[in-house]
């Protein structure tokens, strides 16, 4: 079955820099779009970047130029490199696979299978 496993998260300074890695397994991991969503406390989850198959991203206005959505297909991860970290940053972090195969959206429901998550907290 399909897993996504997260990791890097954790503790920094306003202005460092963070690397979330997801480990995939279960499918074909270069057939699917992916995505990295969040969530604050007392918040809805909402729409990091995503990346198609063929290596398109889209980002939400809020991370552009500060975040980085990449994949490794030999190593079935998806990765996203996160600069620049605001407290406003602070969230949950999860990984997903569209549900199928195709373009995604930056939006919940276009994400069928999701990982654990893992925290990212922001210090000002």
């Amino acid at each position: 079955q399909v897993q996504l496993v997260e990791s890097g998260g954790g503790s920094v300074q306003a202005g460092g820099s963070l690397r979330l890695s997801c480990a995939a397994s279960g499918y074909t991991f270069g057939a699917y779009s992916m995505g990295w969503f969040r969530q604050a406390p007392g918040k809805e989850r909402e729409g990091v970047a995503v990346i198609d198959a063929d290596g398109r991203a889209t980002y939400a206005d809020f991370v552009k130029g500060r975040f980085t959505i990449s994949k490794d297909g030999a190593k079935s991860t998806l990765y996203l490199q996160m600069n620049s970290l605001k407290p406003e940053d602070i969230a949950m972090y999860y990984c997903a696979r569209r549900r199928y195969t195709g373009r995604a959206r930056l939006q919940y429901d276009d994400f069928g299978y999701w990982g654990q998550g893992t925290q990212v907290s922001v210090s000002s």
